[in-house]
């Protein structure tokens, strides 16, 4: 397939290229970049991009795919199909499925429907420790091997300190970042909300921000101890931002994600009980939004994850403090984020597209993220002045789950292309393109 995308602004994050520029495609790679590029005529398709901004693929370092195992909220397939309807050309699969990736032949698994679904591009991470319980350390080596990018026991954190320990040693001979779900148990507890003044008034048990500022602060000291990479997954709350600094400034080997809901809501958002607002961690207060919504503009935390947790709908229609945690968000997460940082705060849309680029592919060492003649041609194109509502039932997605069903966001993809190929047009999916 051969495509002229012509009259783009291109933004390339890791050389500052930021230009009216055109991009040639063939064979699946780059084969040209430049201005006033000429179609031609041997079956080249002009692909009018006028108006649009024109950028490496996207990559999303934290989502939630189920398959193995949990196939009724999501398949392998059917999150690669929200991956590209998002616009993201990679996503990075967490580990807890059933059975855990904790083993190659899941790893080997989860690679294999992924290419078999033709769609995005993904990147398994392994258990930290056998059946994410915590006690004992996984086969690393053989999950490296096998193809993981990072390890993590996601949704649970690792409470024994000398088994974190470990983890962050081991993972130094393979040069692979160790992602630390940082909640403390203890103060969590049977929590369901953040704990302020909203949880009083809700009647809800609260989630103090210290839950998450221990664990946050006990794992920098063993980043420290060990010299190995950590990466914090979805902070937020002001206290870790602050820890996150005084640990970047200490020299210690950190880096930070956070979500979109974490940039968008507060804990007001749980008024009316709507358990499609029941995440973990919980939504937290005004003060911490606006500290995560600094850090991300400032590059402290230099990845946005969404954290897709699809759920089918019946589990989520429950009770409070009975539904599940987590969010369907793969096909909402770039407009939240364009919409709130970039149309109302006025970040830079360079500096944006760095946390979905150059940041996730710098944290787990991907040869992705950038435009340059040559390399794989996965770009995804954004309408900065599109203004689109959110519609939940149309998600490629299993999992309808969202807060944000029915909202109007500015700045959706509409083009997202994978090794050449376009996968997604205008909000739909090419299905049949494997």
């Amino acid at each position: 397939m051969r495509y002229l995308f012509k009259g783009g602004l291109v933004l390339d994050p890791k050389t500052r290229l930021e230009k009216e520029w055109d991009v040639r495609v063939a064979g699946g790679k780059i084969t040209e970049l430049g201005p006033h590029l000429e179609p031609e005529a041997d079956g080249e398709e002009l692909v009018d991009v006028s108006g649009k901004i024109v950028a490496p693929g996207f990559i999303d370092a934290h989502v939630h795919l189920r398959e193995p195992g949990d196939e009724v909220h999501e398949t392998i397939r059917t999150g690669c199909l929200a991956a590209v309807a998002g616009g993201f050309t990679a996503v990075c699969a967490m580990p807890n499925t059933l059975p855990c990736a904790d083993n190659e032949a899941v790893i080997e698994y989860v690679i294999k429907r992924a290419k078999d679904a033709g769609l995005a591009r993904v990147y398994p991470i392994g258990a930290i420790t056998k059946g994410r319980q915590g006690k004992e350390i996984a086969e690393m080596g053989a999950l490296y091997q096998a193809g993981a990018v990072a390890v993590s026991d996601d949704g649970n954190p690792v409470e024994n300190s000398e088994v974190m320990r470990r983890a962050l040693e081991y993972t130094q001979i393979f040069g692979i970042p160790v992602i630390a779900h940082c909640e403390d148990k203890g103060l969590s507890a049977d929590g369901l909300m953040h704990e302020g003044a909203w949880a009083t008034v809700l009647g809800l048990r609260g989630i103090p921000a210290q839950a998450e500022e221990a664990m946050v602060a006990r794992d920098l000291l063993l980043a420290q101890l060990t010299g190995g990479r950590l990466h914090l997954a979805h902070l937020s709350t002001a206290g870790s931002v602050a820890l996150l600094r005084f640990a970047r400034e200490q020299g210690i080997k950190v880096t930070a994600e956070a979500t979109p809901h974490h940039l968008l809501l507060t804990d007001e958002a749980v008024q009316g009980y709507d358990t499609n607002t029941k995440v973990n961690p919980p939504l937290r207060s005004k003060e911490d939004v606006q500290a995560i919504r600094a850090a991300v503009r400032e590059g402290l935390i230099q990845c946005v994850a969404s954290d897709h947790a699809p759920w089918a709908q019946e589990d989520k229609e429950q009770e409070y403090h009975r539904a599940p945690s987590g969010i369907a968000g793969l096909e909402t997460a770039v407009p939240i984020v364009w919409d709130t940082l970039v149309v109302k705060e006025k970040m830079k849309p360079m500096e944006l597209i760095a946390r979905w680029t150059t940041g996730p592919a710098q944290v787990l060492n991907l040869d992705k993220g950038y435009l340059a003649v040559g390399i794989d041609a996965d770009l995804t194109v954004i309408d900065p002045h599109l203004n689109k509502k959110v519609e939940a039932e149309s998600f490629y997605s299993l999992g309808k789950n969202t807060p944000v069903n029915g909202r109007s966001f500015q700045g959706w993809p509409v083009l997202t292309v994978v090794e050449g190929k376009i996968v997604m047009r205008d909000g739909k999916v090419k299905e049949d393109i494997n």
